[in-house]
């Protein structure tokens, strides 16, 4: 008898063996159906603390699954048929598909029955129609229905709109950079970001901030751009991660055009380190400048921060740079300036990599400077790639009065001497770099202060029942939670 084999058992009250039946994946309408249940809930309750994560989140989930068809169903289900917004959107959506060659089999789906709508709602789904339009690149439309929020915004003063009206406003700039035509609502943008102040709007203030920043930057408008975000009102902590970390980008870039590369330095660091892991694109782009400015501050990047998951391919032309620039060779550096230069300009960063070339000639100059006690004039122009010993006269006085390096010239004889090296231990140059680490870190405890969250009333609850601890408990895990994932969204 075969032991292995197990013998049939019958089933009790003649049951069939039935597979176990997977529950039905949830509708991309279904899923806008909760997004407007928590809008209307909100709103309800006056509390828009948990929209802003969850908002965001559960837009960002459906956002790829986004057709033509169930955009129109979802509209159709949400705005009354008397709505203007609602025809304008249908339209548009239409012409969207149409355009796209991506017209579907049209369907019948249920109509909404209320007569009105709350402003909430309605501009939500003109935020729908936008991210649709905007992923589809109908980019003239877009701007066509972006126009169309931004005025219907104008009309409402409320509070519950402010986390929606941010990303219209978002949207509302991107369509229009992407038609080459930025510069026409900058004063639109400088009146919405007033108004924003006078209401204390502030995801608003902050996002038409970085909206402005960008517009400026876009056309090299540097002085513009420091002006305006010195005198524009801001809190002393931004509301959202993302836009933080967006602001201390452009902050970033300003101070390296200003020549402040310390500060730069500083703002951009603070800006990779708080963006999201999967922001890539928004990773790579302060990693190019970071690195640059490193390198004209005198300082070489390790290679691990160029093989970074992801990021390798688009640092590659940065990385030979930096080993140019390391070993202080001119003609390497000219090479490898020549072969990249369109991928320098498409970045806007050849500017900064022009002023590299006297860093490079400074370095090559310091490692000369220690591999020679003695070396002729006529030699450290023909290693450094200069025209003439005069130049590399003029190079060598320069470096010796900046202190890079520790030698004398000798006029008559043609020669640059080196002297004697000193020990760096008998120097401050230790005492200034533990000096900068523990500035870092001292930096890095009280942003750590600033950033942390309270209650107002939390010092006031005494007396709390077991049933109101765990309702607030939940409640303040969901809420961390939507912060969390808040700052992975639309970078």
């Amino acid at each position: 008898m075969d032991i292995d084999k197990q013998e049939d058992v019958p089933k009790p009250n003649g049951a069939a063996d039935t597979p176990a039946q997977t529950p039905a994946p949830i509708s991309v309408e279904d899923k806008l159906k909760s997004v407007v249940a928590l809008v209307e809930k909100s709103v309800k309750a006056k509390d828009t603390r948990l929209l802003i994560g969850r908002l965001l989140r559960q837009t960002a989930s459906v956002r790829k699954q986004l057709t033509a068809t169930n955009v129109k169903c979802f509209l159709q289900q949400t705005l009354p048929a008397g709505l203007e917004s609602r025809a304008f959107l249908c339209s548009r959506v239409e012409q969207a598909a149409t355009s796209g060659m991506d017209a579907e089999e049209a369907t019948t789906s249920a109509q909404c029955e209320a007569a009105t709508v709350i402003p909430e709602v309605e501009l939500y789904a003109y935020l729908i129609v936008l991210i649709f339009l905007c992923d589809s690149k109908q980019y003239p439309m877009a701007r066509s229905v972006a126009e169309n929020a931004v005025a219907r915004l104008a009309q409402f003063n409320r509070r519950t709109l402010d986390v929606i009206a941010a990303r219209i406003y978002f949207y509302y700039s991107l369509s229009y950079e992407q038609e080459g035509d930025l510069a026409s609502i900058r004063s639109t943008l400088l009146a919405l970001h007033r108004t924003a102040v006078l209401r204390h709007d502030a995801i608003g203030q902050e996002t038409l901030m970085n909206l402005l920043l960008r517009n400026y930057l876009h056309y090299n408008l540097y002085d513009q751009a420091e002006k305006f975000r010195s005198k524009a009102q801001k809190a002393d902590q931004f509301r959202s991660g993302q836009q933080y970390c967006r602001y201390l980008y452009y902050m970033g870039r300003i101070r390296t055009i200003q020549l402040e590369y310390t500060e730069a330095k500083d703002c951009l660091q603070q800006a990779l380190r708080r963006a999201p892991s999967i922001a890539h694109g928004f990773r790579i782009t302060v990693s190019k400048w970071l690195i640059l400015v490193r390198l004209l501050l005198g300082e070489i990047p390790d290679r691990q921060e160029f093989a970074q998951p992801g990021m390798s391919s688009a640092l590659q032309p940065y990385f030979e740079l930096t080993q140019s620039v390391k070993a202080g060779d001119t003609l390497a550096f000219k090479q490898v300036t020549e072969r990249f230069s369109p991928v320098f300009l498409v970045d806007r960063t050849h500017n900064l990599i022009t002023r590299l070339h006297q860093n490079v000639i400074r370095i090559g100059l310091r490692r000369i400077n220690l591999a020679y006690s003695r070396i002729s004039l006529a030699e450290i122009a023909a290693k450094l790639h200069l025209a003439s010993a005069e130049d590399a006269e003029y190079i060598v006085a320069k470096a010796i009065r900046d202190g890079g390096i520790d030698a004398v010239i000798d006029h008559d004889g043609g020669f640059m001497a080196s002297r004697e090296r000193m020990d760096v231990y008998s120097t401050a140059e230790p005492q200034a770099a533990f000096h900068a680490r523990i500035a870092f870190c001292l930096d890095l405890h009280n942003e750590a202060i600033k950033a942390m969250r309270f209650e107002p009333d939390a010092h006031r609850r005494k007396g709390e029942s077991s049933e109101a601890r765990q309702e607030r408990l939940a409640a303040e895990q969901e809420l961390a939670k939507a912060l969390e994932e808040d700052d992975g969204d639309d970078f």
